[in-house]
């Protein structure tokens, strides 16, 4: 029965937030407490969320102060220098800003936080994607995919937890499996590129032409069709980037990359630019905010790359020193009270939706934990393989922690999971290695879990509805993980009994 309520429960969720019938913060909530009731929890119900929720208040910390110190950040006009830099590099061409997001997502991934990697990636390419008029579901997609496919360095999470559970060395893990990485790394980029080309021509739709500039170069002219369009799409029902400072009203659509709808809804009331013709009126970029700090520009600068030093070498905790870096920040660009007042306020709307997000998920996990359905999903599993697919168990393990993953934490997997399926396929000559290969080729499709923290922040400084995440990421990333697991087995490091 429990089985049978822990997968019931898995597509009632999702088929809610995909087709937006309940937004993910109501659905996080109510379909684990119908079910969990159901399940007999019965009053223990709420210790059993309180603990996880509990368990995430520190997660919830880093991401209320990094929202607003990097919404601090965007309206003091630091990044729109980097965003004149990288328009002057990549030109007004969404192939090669999108390609820039992918490679300046795995540039950061390699540091193995989710966290940090969105933070970075968001603060410098979104103000981009919301000049040149892009959808930022095409930002978390590509970002979203690019950090999975890197998720299984050595001194990341998953290959980390194989190693401990297996008991064997994580570079024992990692190195054969870079074949599959470069396999998986070839397919993001070829998804990017065909993003940035969808991207270009759903702008072409809505106004944007492209003409043959001297030298064979080319440019984008932004014609009035773009303003007119964006003002009139349609916002999303979560969180928009207005709220924390990356733009009013820009929103992502629920369309998928090849219709014309699929872009940002952007406020271009006046039509007024800031270099680049797109209408950057009344938005973080509107080069007249009053917001704009232009002589703190170095210390703001300063300040933010003493944040990413400390950040990296890890001798504070990430929330604390997010809430330090919030309060400088805000004493310095905004010394009078009423000016900080109105600043917090500013970015309210992303921070009630990211924290109500994350205890949310707390919901989720601490019902599927504490009724046991993890437990009995993860039983039934094994028992289910028929001893004639033995032989295959790495192959199986490889397809198991795709969806297994998504829906449980990666210590419920690893530590939980992988060592019964290690034994059980050590009868048939397939070695704990192989196991372990096999474990992490799934990380692509865990990254969009909403039960990832850092998903969560990229989606919500992103500006993106989860569900309209999910529709774009979700089969790509699937893909990919299918690539890495078949390299895997062609090459011989995933081995087959």
């Amino acid at each position: 029965m429990l089985v049978i309520l822990g997968f019931a429960m898995i597509l009632v969720f999702m088929t809610l937030i995909m087709t937006k019938r309940l937004s993910p913060i109501l659905a996080l909530i109510l379909v684990p407490t119908i079910f969990g009731l159901f399940a007999g929890a019965g009053l223990g119900i709420g210790d059993m969320v309180m603990d996880a929720i509990a368990s995430m208040s520190s997660t919830a910390a880093l991401l209320l102060f990094a929202i607003i110190y990097f919404g601090i950040m965007i309206d003091v006009g630091l990044f729109d220098k980097l965003v004149e830099f990288i328009l002057k590099v990549a030109g007004n061409d969404p192939v090669k800003v999108v390609l820039g997001t992918a490679l300046l997502t795995g540039a950061v991934s390699l540091d193995g936080d989710g966290s940090t990697t969105f933070i970075v990636v968001t603060a410098a390419m979104l103000p981009i994607y919301q000049r040149l008029e892009m959808s930022p579901v095409v930002l978390t997609c590509v970002a979203g995919l690019i950090n999975g496919t890197l998720n299984i360095v050595p001194w990341g999470g998953p290959t980390a937890r194989a190693s401990s559970a297996l008991q064997i060395d994580a570079n024992e893990i990692f190195v054969p499996m870079v074949p599959s990485l470069v396999a998986g790394l070839l397919v993001c980029l070829v998804f990017a590129y065909v993003l940035g080309i969808s991207e270009r021509r759903r702008l072409a739709k809505n106004g944007v032409t492209w003409v043959e500039d001297r030298g064979s170069n080319r440019r984008m002219d932004l014609v009035g069709a773009v303003a007119g369009a964006s003002t009139t799409a349609g916002s999303s029902a979560g969180t928009t980037a207005g709220g924390h400072g990356h733009g009013s009203g820009s929103a992502a659509s629920a369309n998928d990359d090849t219709t014309p709808e699929a872009g940002p809804a952007s406020a271009n009331d006046t039509g007024d630019s800031a270099g680049s013709g797109t209408g950057l009126s009344n938005t973080a970029l509107d080069p007249n905010r009053a917001t704009l700090r232009p002589k703190l520009f170095w210390f703001n600068l300063a300040l933010t790359v003493a944040v990413m030093v400390l950040l990296i070498i890890d001798i504070l905790p990430l929330p604390y020193l997010f809430m330090i870096g919030t309060v400088i920040a805000l004493m310095v660009n905004f010394p009078k009270m009423k000016d900080q007042q109105e600043e917090l306020a500013s970015h309210a709307t992303a921070i009630i939706s990211v924290v109500a997000m994350v205890m949310a998920a707390g919901v989720l996990t601490g019902i599927m934990s504490g009724t046991g359905m993890v437990d009995a999903m993860a039983e039934w599993l094994v028992e289910v393989i028929p001893n004639s697919m033995g032989p295959y168990m790495a192959v199986i393990t490889g397809l198991l922690s795709i969806p297994m993953t998504f829906f449980m934490s990666n210590d419920a997997f690893y530590f939980g999971i992988l060592p019964v399926l290690a034994e059980t396929a050590s009868h048939f000559g397939i070695s704990a290695a192989d196991m372990a290969r096999a474990s992490i080729t799934g990380q692509p499709v865990h990254m969009q879990s909403p039960l990832v923290p850092a998903i969560l922040l990229l989606v919500s400084l992103s500006g993106v509805e989860l569900g309209d995440h999910h529709k774009k990421v979700l089969w790509r990333a699937l893909i990919v993980a299918l690539v890495i697991l078949a390299v895997g087995v062609a090459v011989g490091v995933i081995g087959i009994g």
